[in-house]
């Protein structure tokens, strides 16, 4: 078993608090010392209250499971003896409300793969990414419905 942690901190600073009109920006700190900006989406929470240029927990549940599923594809390619040169996925999530529950119903991966030499076929391409997303430890933990166009 692994634990994984980070520290989520915010402060009020001067604003009022009970009026809602504060700033729902905090930062992440994680155990390698990144630390990484955070806010609510400006979808969620009107400007200035959000910060813009933060990162959201929407957007970093998208980043994490591609995140993921990318580092299990380089693992099987480089087992398969694939060399990759360039990997980049410009990876959505869509927020719905269903039932009365805002979720995050649906996240699709774009990956778009640059091989060094021969690339495989659209086969052994599509079953690296099969096995990636039912590898993947976040894919497997969510009930979001995960796509992967390749």
């Amino acid at each position: 078993m692994s634990r994984f942690s980070a520290e989520v901190s915010w402060e009020r600073g001067d604003a009022r608090f009970t009026d809602n009109r504060y700033s729902r920006g905090h930062f992440w700190r994680f155990d390698g010392g990144a630390v990484v900006p955070a806010s609510s989406s400006p979808d969620v929470v009107p400007l200035p209250y959000s910060i813009a240029e933060n990162v959201d927990p929407e957007e970093a549940f998208v980043a994490a499971l591609s995140s993921c599923h990318m580092l299990f594809f380089l693992s099987l390619a480089a087992k398969k003896g694939l060399v990759i040169d360039s990997y980049t996925d410009t990876a959505e999530g869509v927020l719905e409300t269903i039932d009365g529950k805002t979720q995050v119903t649906r996240v699709t991966l774009n990956p778009r793969v640059v091989y060094s030499g021969q690339a495989p076929d659209r086969e052994t391409e599509a079953d690296l990414h099969h096995r990636s997303h039912a590898l993947c430890f976040l894919a497997n933990s969510v009930k979001s419905h995960i796509e992967v166009n390749f």
